[in-house]
């Protein structure tokens, strides 16, 4: 499967709450950096957080706005709602971060979240002017 069709199905996965689904496309050393916070390494420790996620958070939903591709390495700009920011949905989705993902084989070994910059965008190849 190409890096963004898994990529697709991990943003799918995650806005219907699909944990068990979500797993399925982890490799087992899959790593979730979030911003400047100490990653969070392997499978099974991914797949608790998640579970813990959408458990607090059954409404979280992603929406990406543009993505770009190169060599398995995945950038989605987008923004969320219902996440654990607690904000009104107007708010959150006036807030943008992007997400980088490496795919290979049908996994995805890193879904990292960083800020969304000209900087980041122009380094990913994502337009700077969304």
């Amino acid at each position: 499967m190409p890096a963004v069709a898994v990529v697709i199905g991990f943003i799918d996965r995650i806005n219907r709450g699909d944990v068990d689904a979500l797993a399925e496309l982890m490799s087992d050393d899959h790593t979730l950096p979030v911003l400047d916070e100490p990653p969070l390494v392997g499978k099974a420790a991914n797949i608790a957080a998640w579970r813990g996620y959408m458990s607090s958070y059954p409404n979280y939903i992603i929406y990406p706005h543009q993505l770009a591709e190169s060599d398995g390495r995945v950038a989605v700009v987008g923004h969320t709602t219902g996440s654990h920011l607690g904000l009104p949905d107007e708010q959150e989705r006036a807030l943008t971060v992007i997400w980088i993902a490496l795919a290979s084989r049908g996994r995805l070994s890193l879904w990292r979240i960083t800020e969304d910059t000209p900087q980041h965008r122009e380094e990913l190849g994502l337009r700077t002017d969304d």
